[in-house]
């Protein structure tokens, strides 16, 4: 039986260095400070960050992470891959910015971290590959210090139901979440190479957005605004078109690909 979390953390593992040499993360260009920057859409939403701590889950090699740091925020971000995660700590070191890095399960955040921070932050392709959004939800609630807030943006949920020929809706695909993991084998990967992979065998799950909602809110969280956007960040689809500001769309506008959640937790 194969263990979904290490046949996620070997895949991500492998992915790491893929990307990292990528023109689609541009590293180069993000550590000269002329690429790589935080959405707009996320600078407006969560706004100053100056002085505040941030807690940054499924963090990657820590681009975003560094990005808020920059901006003043005390920043600490943790992800499953031990490769991303150094990566993530000689990135900031070369750049000369101070942020702290965790390997570790987002359900099993090490008793040293700090349980309480200002925000929590999460973002772009985060919710497929949680297998407990309840659990993940209370662990969120619980890192966040009274009148904290959690940030959290990804792809829509309808992504899971859009076929490439179409791009309307595939009837293989999945909206409802369903507590079995889907089994996927990688041809290649986002940022557009097509490598062999060794460790091609990830696992992931579908959330639907009223599940995501309702998570927040049984873990006692308070929701503050649901924003739903017709783009991408990336060309999920060969029918996508990148639109002036660099989003990725479809003809039309008429789907939602994206979305944000901004929470908090009550004082």
């Amino acid at each position: 039986m194969e263990d979904p979390i290490e046949a996620n953390r070997s895949n991500w593992d492998e992915r790491t260095p893929l990307h990292a040499a990528s023109s689609f993360y541009d590293l180069p260009g993000f550590i000269a400070g002329t690429s790589g920057g935080l959405p707009e859409r996320e600078l407006q939403e969560l706004g100053d960050v100056q002085g505040r701590t941030l807690l940054h889950l499924q963090c990657h090699f820590g681009m975003d992470s560094i990005s808020w740091a920059r901006r003043g925020a005390v920043v600490t971000g943790v992800d499953l891959s031990p490769r991303a995660i150094q990566l993530a700590g000689q990135l900031a070191a070369q750049m000369g910015v101070s942020a702290d890095f965790v390997c570790a399960d987002v359900y099993q955040l090490p008793a040293g971290l700090s349980s309480q921070f200002d925000i929590v932050y999460s973002t772009r392709g985060v919710l497929s590959w949680l297998g407990d959004l309840g659990g993940w939800a209370a662990i969120v609630a619980g890192h966040l210090a009274p009148g904290g807030t959690l940030y959290l943006a990804d792809g829509h949920p309808l992504l899971g139901l859009l076929d490439e020929s179409g791009p309307w809706l595939d009837q293989a695909g999945r909206y409802f979440h369903d507590p079995e993991p889907v089994r996927v084998e990688h041809r290649g990967s986002y940022t557009g190479e097509d490598p062999q992979f060794r460790q091609p065998v990830s696992f992931q799950w579908y959330h639907h957005l009223g599940e995501v909602v309702t998570a927040l809110a049984d873990a006692g969280l308070a929701v503050d605004c649901l924003h739903e956007f017709p783009w991408l960040s990336y060309r999920a689809l060969p029918q996508m078109a990148r639109d002036e500001e660099g989003n990725w769309r479809l003809p039309g506008d008429r789907l939602p690909l994206s979305f944000s959640v901004k929470a908090h937790r009550p004082s």
